[in-house]
């Protein structure tokens, strides 16, 4: 037992108000007590009630979450730059909102998967739970703050008690990336930019070719209604039909005939709807359909679709897109257009992770919030599922030769008596807006601090010696090829600079 633990438990006997146990354990630090039994034997204290006990704990990350080292956050970064770079290109702005909402806020939102929430303790009399998402969050701001249009990105984590699958990418605690257009515009214009900018993420990280399935919330429900699905049913059916991308024909069907209580005959009907896909072909030829016809809802929905091929032909991205009658996306707030983006690979390990972006149009949810409010703001986004598009690309890496910094020049010596010259050198550099480090020793060896350029592969080195210093030059040292130049301490910043931008 060593003094330092007897310290411990006499701050944690303060801090719990028993001042007496106080003068018998400082008497105990000079006492040779070799086990926390005997600690609490001696003083007559619980050293477990006080929080301080000595055993080992087991080391691990809660389920459903992971540790991220340098290598792998600078995977991360390099994927979040590439996406925030198209979300600005479209004209976005980013906000934030806080990682807990008001419970009240998020139930009612997610359908099925409201189970999947967080839920928190009372705090103060507020009952609230860890974001699922951050579409309400952002329904939620735009009712609180009456905006009436606006165009944002927001990237940040959100939680979700699920059944984590960590090699697919499936965690409770993961990042979105989203995109949100909010106001009153006409039709498709919105819902076919955001197609667009998924198309653009998805080429720019480089994971592959890609498919973008798409439906229409009010054509599945015109479908299920003609089909003889009643009202109270449709968003149970929907949640049904969405799992069909993962769960075979013959057991989605049996969850709609023994936990929806949906008749046979009429799951018949509808699987001669879901099976369909295509292009503008199939809205045409829907259109056509009787049954269809007499839905208002079905025939404004196929209006649209005809619209977006149209938008999104101009946009080169039609050959991307495929009308899957099965897509159903199970969230409640849908009210319009949806589209999810699915990676088409013959890789075992890349097709494990299925789709890796889906939105869709919610124009009710901001009205959700405050109901009196006269102008309703219509609204459409899209998720980018970045955790599921790092695994790809974390896999494909070769993490060895990843560079995790992006230290642009190390400023060494070349023999003892120099860190301050270092030091001096150092901040200059750092004045001029150079990336710039060095080493923490005083004199440290010169072959050492080349090591660590080699090492992390930082492209430039600047020596320093005393005889080139009394000449007023140092040595600038390409890591790469190990060449050397000498270059006077007047041009170090515009030479440095020029070979920066040149690599």
């Amino acid at each position: 037992m060593t003094q330092f633990f007897l310290q411990k438990i006499i701050l944690r006997c303060v801090s719990f108000g028993r001042q007496k146990r106080v003068s018998v354990l400082r008497k105990s630090v000079n006492m040779e007590i070799t086990n926390e039994k005997e600690v609490s034997k001696e003083c007559d204290i619980d050293i477990e009630e006080l929080g301080v006990s000595n055993r080992n704990l087991t080391l691990k990350t809660p389920k459903g979450t992971r540790d991220y080292g340098p290598k792998a956050m600078a995977i991360r970064q390099r994927l979040l730059d590439q996406t925030i770079h198209v979300f600005r290109q479209h004209g976005a702005v980013t906000i934030d909102t806080p990682v807990f909402e008001l419970k009240e806020l998020l139930t009612g939102k997610y359908g099925e998967d409201a189970k999947l929430i967080y839920d928190l303790k009372d705090q103060g009399g507020e009952l609230l739970a860890l974001r699922y998402d951050l579409t309400v969050p952002f329904a939620r701001y735009v009712s609180m703050s009456n905006i009436s249009t606006i165009k944002r990105y927001h990237i940040a984590k959100v939680y979700r008690r699920d059944n984590p699958q960590i090699m697919r990418g499936r965690y409770r605690e993961f990042y979105q990336c989203d995109f949100d257009i909010a106001g009153t515009y006409d039709p498709m214009l919105p819902d076919a930019e955001c197609v667009k900018v998924v198309c653009e993420i998805l080429r720019d990280v480089d994971v592959g070719e890609f498919m973008i399935k798409i439906n229409h919330r009010k054509l599945l429900d015109g479908m299920l209604e003609t089909c003889g699905v009643p009202t109270d049913k449709l968003r149970g059916v929907c949640s049904s039909i969405d799992k069909l991308d993962k769960t075979p024909w013959d057991e989605v069907r049996r969850e709609m005939i023994e936990h929806k209580g949906v008749e046979e005959e009429t799951i018949d009907r509808i699987a001669s709807y879901v099976t369909l896909r295509g292009g503008l072909a199939l809205v045409n030829q829907l259109s056509k359909d009787e049954q269809l016809a007499r839905s208002p809802g079905a025939c404004e929905a196929l209006e649209d679709l005809r619209l977006l091929f149209q938008y999104c032909d101009i946009f080169a991205v039609a050959s991307r897109i495929s009308f899957d009658l099965s897509l159903a996306r199970g969230l409640d707030y849908y009210t319009g257009i949806i589209f999810e983006a699915v990676l088409l690979s013959n890789d075992e390990k890349e097709s494990s992770v299925s789709s890796v972006a889906g939105g869709g149009r919610y124009d009710n949810l901001v009205g959700m919030f405050n109901p009196k409010r006269k102008q309703r703001v219509p609204c459409v986004g899209v998720s980018i599922g970045v955790e599921r598009l790092f695994s790809i690309i974390e896999a494909r890496s070769s993490i060895d030769t990843l560079r995790t910094s992006e230290t642009e020049v190390y400023v060494a010596s070349a023999h003892k008596g120099l860190h301050l010259k270092r030091l001096e050198l150092l901040n200059n550099l750092w004045s001029a807006g150079f990336k710039a480090e060095h080493s923490y020793k005083r004199n440290p060896k010169l072959l050492d601090q080349l090591q660590h350029c080699e090492e992390f592969q930082i492209p430039y080195a600047i020596i320093l010696g005393d005889a080139e210093l009394a000449r007023g030059i140092v040595k600038l040292r390409q890591i790469s090829s190990r060449q050397e130049i000498e270059v006077t301490l007047d041009t170090l910043n515009e030479e440095l600079r020029r070979r920066l931008c040149a690599s």
